[in-house]
């Protein structure tokens, strides 16, 4: 279950670096909206890490909490704020999502 929230929280990871990309892009009220998601997100996701580090490895879920956000924010930055996308970014997404993996396979939970 603790993994499940921790994937979660990285969801919420992303989603809180997405919201400020959009808040810096914008101005008025609209910044203000995405500025409050992205404290509404910050919450979540801190609460969630916090539930999940209290049964797993702090280092690793800190590593695959930060992955999982990293890797979330590429995506949403290459989908919804024109980010660019090379074959780098791609191997490097790969290999952050490889290693990810890899640290919940050796974690032994």
């Amino acid at each position: 279950m603790n993994w499940i929230l921790l994937i979660i929280a990285g969801l919420f990871e992303a989603l809180f670096t997405f919201c400020l990309g959009k808040a810096k892009l914008t101005a008025g009220k609209t910044e203000l909206l995405w500025q409050t998601g992205f404290v509404m997100a910050l919450i979540i996701s801190m609460t969630l890490l916090v539930k999940a580090t209290q049964s797993l490895p702090i280092g690793t879920a800190y590593a695959v909490w930060t992955g999982i956000g990293a890797a979330g924010a590429v995506v949403l930055g290459s989908l919804f704020l024109k980010e660019p996308v090379t074959v780098w970014r791609m191997v490097f997404l790969c290999t952050l999502i490889g290693s990810v993996v890899g640290l919940k396979y050796v974690s032994g939970e």
